[in-house]
């Protein structure tokens, strides 16, 4: 993910609208997106393993009974 946030910010520094931004500006926008992605990806990582633990399991039916 840090990877795509550095190639949007250096293609946005050349080729884009951030080309006219502060270097300064676009440092700390593609800071906070970094932050903000990382943030994302911990509370999936944390949901899935937390709903991966707390599924219920199906009870087998008993043959005979």
């Amino acid at each position: 993910m840090l990877f795509l946030v550095a190639a949007l910010m250096l293609l946005g520094v050349l080729m884009g609208t951030v080309a006219h931004a502060p270097l300064t500006f676009t440092a700390a926008i593609a800071a906070v997106v970094a932050v903000w992605l990382g943030i994302f990806a911990l509370r999936e990582l944390h949901g899935r393993r937390r709903a991966s633990a707390h599924q219920p399991t199906t009870a087998r039916p008993t043959v005979g009974s």
